[in-house]
């Protein structure tokens, strides 16, 4: 599964949705948040404001001090919250641990939340009341459902098994399949013997970005299965995912690339959400 041709594919959608907003007088903005000097934070930061010059989006980025209190960095949120010319706000994760990401991601207004994760967003999506077209949905869930669609691959009724059990990726995808009829197992670090239900999985999502303790080979593919690598590992300075590509390719039915798969749909989901967000402020 190509993410790079589906997420071409949404951005041509959004340009032509940004083209329409700007004919109305809204310019569609997106404000990037970062704390510390973290190196791919940073980078992943560059990465998305090239992606919204392609597609006509303003963007912004605002670094501040690994040492920022957590009052500051919500002074600074909620002040990019007020700022009606911004329509989305992303808070790049991790934080420091001495600031709480819960509370801080407080301070941002749910309809600004292009990461799909103030507590009143998450809320909606786990009470079932959201949709793609309207709604903000965590980036990377999103995206996934998105290249699952695109190949038409059939979600009701399979087993689908995902080894992550984040806030970013693996809840918020738990609920997205399981709304699609999906009978869904969410494996962690504590699961026993995860490879038995990998090995069970119709549709597998790797998470793990433990690599080389933690690789998924043929080994622990169903024949046929569905695979999508999220896993994100850097070794000797070059980027490899969860899954050993050349060796399932052969036995599954479907497989994402690391990189050139999940990552490009996550960053297009986010464009997408920015205009989703423009959208409802300016109504």
């Amino acid at each position: 599964m190509d993410g790079k041709i589906v997420a071409e594919d949404v951005k041509k959608d959004v340009r032509r949705k940004v083209a329409m907003l700007k004919e109305r007088g809204v310019a569609p903005h997106l404000a990037g948040v970062q704390v510390g000097e973290e190196q791919s934070s940073k980078k992943y930061l560059e990465y998305k404001q090239r992606d919204c010059m392609e597609v006509g989006i303003d963007s912004t980025k605002l670094e501040l001090p690994a040492n920022v209190s957590e009052e500051e960095l919500s002074a600074k949120l909620k002040e990019l919250s007020d700022n009606a010319q911004v329509h989305g706000i992303l808070l790049q994760l991790p934080v420091p641990d001495h600031i709480s990401r819960f509370r801080v991601l407080g301070a941002i207004k749910p309809e600004k939340d292009v990461d799909g994760l103030h507590p009143t967003n998450v809320g909606e999506l786990m009470l079932g009341n959201y949709s793609y077209e309207s709604s903000l949905l965590p980036c990377t869930p999103k995206g996934i459902m998105r290249l699952l669609d695109y190949y038409g691959v059939e979600v009701e009724g399979r087993f689908a098994v995902i080894i992550n059990r984040s806030d970013l990726v693996g809840k918020p995808l738990f609920k997205m399949l399981l709304d699609r009829n999906a009978t869904v197992v969410v494996c962690h670090s504590k699961t026993r013997d995860v490879e038995k239900y990998c090995r069970q999985a119709d549709i597998l999502v790797s998470a793990v970005g433990r690599r080389p303790s933690f690789l998924v080979t043929s080994k622990l593919v169903k024949e046929g299965a569905v695979v999508v690598d999220v896993g994100i590992s850097y070794i000797g300075g070059k980027l490899y995912g969860d899954v050993n590509f050349d060796d399932v390719v052969g036995k599954a039915s479907y497989v994402t690339p690391m990189p050139g798969g999940v990552g490009p749909m996550t960053r297009a989901m986010l464009l997408e959400n920015t205009v989703i967000a423009a959208g409802k402020q300016t109504k």
